[in-house]
């Protein structure tokens, strides 16, 4: 008896053991390359957020990460809400803001909200990554990101939370008269069948010129002049979006949120609304940028820029009108097509395409400030290509419907349902939603943001990195030393672009010695034939206007004084070094 129960107990933890081993090893996983080791803060990524839910998930990035992450607001929205950004760096080296800054925003436009979950993205890859992968301890270590996930988180939220298409609100919450009837925002489209979107009414009728697609009824086909449709054939006419006269103007939906467009705001090349579309009253009258600006102009550090719209697929750079194509010089723009063409590889389906040449003229957009006023290297990015469904270019007037079929099974379209409509009577009302057409799925999500931000990555890569090479020194007789310092900028951008240097936007950058006593300095042209420029007042602290991209200036000073020296670089956008 003894030993049967000695047999039992034995039994019953050996399967107590290996219960608990199964449980343990069905909650382990398999890193995916690419992916961080053990985050610390769990983030589903095929979904979007609210700005609360920013809100949450850039203090919990903070609170992980507190050597790396440092989260302030910029300032309030229009309605009141806390504009976060988030700082990461490795905070623990150097000073922070002498690093080159990379500056991130996105969701300007508000219903193009992909920009602010890749922000997030990047925000959590950079931070959940340090330590573990070179590539971003590097990157950390010697750059600083100022990240604002949304520009816009009033009229995000609205988009969100309120009845719309793909398409609205572009604008702020900024409450205009677009009709000019002295009533604000009164005659906005209306949710009719309460599905949260706002999506299509039809009518049938007999002098309508659509009529139902014989292979899916889903879709209405135009009838064209010499098409001979049966008279049996039921004829639709197309009423627009869902809607009332909710003014009794006889108008339907002419008084919508808005309008103006933030991205028409910016002060480079602005201009009024009845000759750029979109403008408000003036540059910077619109809050949720001029809180973006004042922060840019007090970090003169920030030497790269990153905005995010959608959609399209395209990489852009300036000028966004023709009439400031002067404005980029050849030499930076050599910078933007090695980047931008770099992109096109990372980035699958995307274009790398000029503003005002292949999309159409902008006048005050961020993109031509950051870059016209600051001297930044700005890319806007026009998130998600329809190329990703099928990873092809291939379309047609189908695609839609074959994507809400094979791909989304169903849940991109509203089906047609009828509608007893107060001054329009029977109708039917359906369509697409407004998750659907701008905003990727959530199946293709995560790749969408990790592609955009390793392009991101890439171009804040090549911002400056500066180091102090070979010095020399050579015995010069009488107590006088002679002592050249190689200065390398080991990356693609230069310390000031093309319009920095024509408009003397940043400060010269600075290379000095102390612990000696100095009787001249100068620059070096040509070091094989004795070819300098000397610099007669303060030569201990030279003056350069450009240490350029991917070479090396030299400089020299004749010293007297024995023992240890120190030199400095100190650059705006390159940093602050020192040997």
């Amino acid at each position: 008896m003894k030993n049967f129960i000695n047999k039992l107990v034995l039994s019953i933890c050996l399967l107590g053991f290996t219960a608990a081993a199964y449980a343990q090893s069905a909650d382990e996983i398999f890193r995916a390359v690419g992916s961080p080791h053990n985050p610390k803060v769990q983030i589903s990524f095929n979904r979007y957020y609210t700005a609360e839910g920013h809100a949450v998930l850039t203090k919990k990035i903070a609170d992980a990460h507190p050597n790396l992450v440092r989260r302030v607001s910029i300032g309030k929205s229009y309605e009141g809400r806390d504009m976060w950004m988030l700082q990461i760096t490795n905070f623990e080296k150097g000073e922070p803001h002498r690093k080159p800054g990379f500056y991130i925003d996105g969701n300007i436009h508000s219903n193009e909200i992909q920009g602010a979950e890749i922000s997030i993205y990047t925000a959590w890859y950079l931070t959940e990554n340090y330590g573990d992968v070179d590539y971003i301890t590097k990157m950390l270590d010697d750059r600083i990101f100022y990240i604002v996930p949304t520009i816009n988180p009033d009229a995000r939220n609205n988009y969100m939370k309120e009845p719309n298409t793909g398409s609205s609100p572009r604008s702020g919450m900024i409450p205009l008269d677009d009709d000019r009837d002295g009533l604000f925002d009164e005659d906005a489209p209306d949710d009719l069948d309460g599905n949260g979107s706002i999506t299509q009414m039809r009518r049938k009728s007999n002098t309508g010129n659509f009529i139902l697609d014989p292979k899916d009824p889903r879709k209405m086909i135009l009838v064209g002049v010499d098409d001979n449709v049966p008279a049996s054939v039921q004829r639709y006419e197309m009423l627009g979006q869902e809607g009332i006269d909710n003014d009794g103007d006889g108008r339907v939906n002419e008084d919508r949120v808005g309008y103006y467009d933030p991205n028409r705001d910016w002060a480079w090349k602005w201009q009024p609304d009845y000759i750029q579309g979109g403008a408000y009253k003036y540059p910077f009258s619109v809050p949720e940028n001029r809180n973006v600006a004042d922060f840019v102009l007090a970090h003169p550090n920030i030497a790269g820029g990153q905005s995010y719209h959608n959609s399209g697929g395209m990489i852009l750079r300036g000028p966004g009108a023709q009439e400031d194509l002067s404005t980029y010089n050849r030499a930076d723009l050599r910078i933007y097509d090695a980047i931008g063409q770099k992109g096109e590889k990372i980035m699958p389906g995307y274009r790398y395409l000029v503003v005002y040449k292949d999309l159409y003229s902008v006048f005050g957009g961020e993109l031509d400030w950051m870059y016209g006023s600051r001297g930044i290297y700005t890319f806007t990015n026009e998130i998600f290509t329809r190329f990703a469904y099928y990873k092809n270019n291939q379309g047609g007037q189908n695609l839609n419907y074959d994507i809400d079929t094979e791909l989304l099974m169903g849940d991109a379209f509203e089906p047609w349902k009828p509608y007893n409509h107060p001054t329009y009577g029977e109708i039917e009302i359906g369509g697409f939603k407004k998750n659907f057409g701008r905003a990727t799925p959530g199946f293709m999500l995560e790749e969408e943001l990790h592609r955009n931000m390793a392009f991101t990555l890439y171009h804040a890569f090549h911002m400056p990195k500066l180091s102090i090479g070979e010095v020399k020194e050579k015995d010069l007789g009488g107590g006088l030393r002679e002592i050249t310092a190689t200065i390398k900028n080991e990356r693609l951008m230069p310390t000031h672009a093309s319009q920095d240097l024509k408009y003397k936007i940043e400060r010269p950058d600075y290379i000095s010695i102390s612990g000696v006593n100095v009787q001249a300095g100068m620059t070096v042209q040509n070091e094989d034939f004795g070819f300098t420029t000397e610099q007669k007042h303060n030569p201990q602290k030279l003056e350069l206007a450009n240490i350029p991209g991917n070479s090396t200036v030299t400089v020299r000073w004749i010293v007297s004084g024995k023992g240890k020296y120190t030199i400095t670089v100190d650059s705006a956008k390159g940093g602050l070094v020192s040997k």
